[in-house]
């Protein structure tokens, strides 16, 4: 965890010989959801972890799972299922969603069964709408989705220009960031009040030259800036390595600039919500 301008970088799990990922921290600031790879060669797995904000409590609470998002009100994490049982890299190796209620511990199963193939999710603040990629999947080729939180219905938000991958939604549900190539971001207005989900005002917010990439935006509480990843193409895998890599804090006009400065495999950025009366 680093300030937003790159001051003060805490390493919250030191843990050399496991990969952590994909960090959603939760509405209140308290903990954090995060992916691990455990174990090596054949015997390597990836689990969903939970812990406090400072690293402590560290607990598993799925086996073979893919990228968690949270409840608007903290109260239960949202997460897919690993398609196969044997490890793999490929991001959208997933089929059915599960959401594990950290009150009961309990995990209940999405009621839609044909959910598969997604990756990167995101949840709407009133919990009825999840936001995901879709890649071979679901009769898609590659497509960004909004479906029924607590039913089976399915909209790509093609119809709206809204194409690429990684969405992102802001903490009140009213605008969305993805991205819409290796090389731009994209922002735009979104409406979930009517029969299916309407985009609007739709324009790039960051834009990379060729030989780049800029991946895993993510909207700040206060919805006035981005961040993201970014660095060369050569030796990025999605889902673990990506040398040169640097994580970025932009504002809404296109302007923005790394905050990590090391280059070490630096991916998937996520904000941490300043606490009522913090500062």
């Amino acid at each position: 965890m680093i300030n937003a301008d790159g001051s003060n970088p805490v390493d919250l799990t030191n843990t050399p010989d496991i990969d952590e990922f994909y960090p959603h921290v939760s509405p209140d600031a308290t903990k954090i959801c995060f992916l691990a790879d455990e174990k090596v060669g054949d015997k390597k797995v990836r689990n969903l972890y939970l812990m406090n904000i400072d690293g402590s409590g560290r607990t598993k609470i799925a086996d073979n799972a893919r990228e968690g998002c949270w409840s608007a009100d903290g109260k239960k994490i949202a997460y897919l299922k690993g398609e196969f049982n044997k490890y793999t890299l490929t991001d959208y190796a997933s089929k059915g969603l599960c959401i594990y209620d950290l009150t009961t511990q309990k995990t209940e199963e999405h009621p839609n069964k044909e959910l598969h193939h997604l990756y990167n999710m995101t949840w709407t603040p009133d919990g009825n709408w999840f936001v995901a990629t879709v890649h071979g999947g679901m009769g898609y080729k590659h497509a960004i989705l909004a479906f029924e939180a607590n039913g089976t219905k399915v909209f790509p938000l093609s119809k709206w220009k809204v194409g690429g991958c990684r969405p992102d939604l802001s903490c009140d549900g009213k605008h969305l960031a993805w991205g819409a190539s290796d090389e731009t971001l994209m922002i735009a207005d979104i409406d979930f009040s009517g029969p299916e989900p309407k985009v609007t005002n739709v324009h790039p917010v960051a834009h990379c030259p060729k030989g780049f990439e800029t991946y895993h935006i993510d909207w700040s509480p206060d919805m006035q800036h981005i961040t993201f990843s970014y660095g060369p193409s050569a030796g990025e895998q999605i889902g673990t390595r990506a040398p040169g890599w640097n994580i970025c804090v932009g504002d809404l006009t296109g302007k923005w600039a790394p905050v990590t400065m090391d280059g070490k495999d630096d991916k998937e950025p996520d904000w941490v919500p300043i606490p009522a009366g913090g500062r």
